[in-house]
């Protein structure tokens, strides 16, 4: 799947299937970071929206696509380094709307959470 903004921040989605997806990031001082010195919170709601999209994009019929409705995201601590990993799974999809669950972490850590709304568009 083409993603032009994971590309800009190195987002890479490691699996996806129909209800699941995983995808990572290695930090980078000059591309990730807040005037703070860690990882800008941006950058891990990123990782979240984009897990929950490839999760939910397998589950789609044809001419269907997703948008998201909204998210709520939690920050747990501050990450400077390493590799993020984000992983998504969905609570509930029905005919026009889907629930995702986010978990964000660097190795074991639990950085951040998020569960989001999106819709499903298109076909009928």
């Amino acid at each position: 799947m083409k993603h032009p903004f994971a590309d800009l921040i190195g987002l890479e989605v490691t699996q996806m299937r129909a209800g699941y997806s995983e995808c990572e990031l290695l930090i980078r001082e000059a591309q990730h970071y807040n005037p703070n010195g860690v990882v800008h919170g941006a950058v891990l709601y990123a990782l979240a929206d984009t897990g929950m999209g490839a999760a939910l994009f397998p589950s789609l019929a044809e001419g269907e696509y997703c948008a998201t409705v909204e998210i709520k995201m939690s920050y747990f601590r501050p990450v400077d380094s390493g590799r993020l990993r984000c992983v998504t799974e969905t609570v509930n999809r029905g005919r026009r709307l889907a629930n995702l669950d986010a978990r964000v972490y660097s190795g074991d850590t639990l950085i951040a959470k998020a569960n989001g709304n999106y819709a499903i568009l298109g076909k009928g």
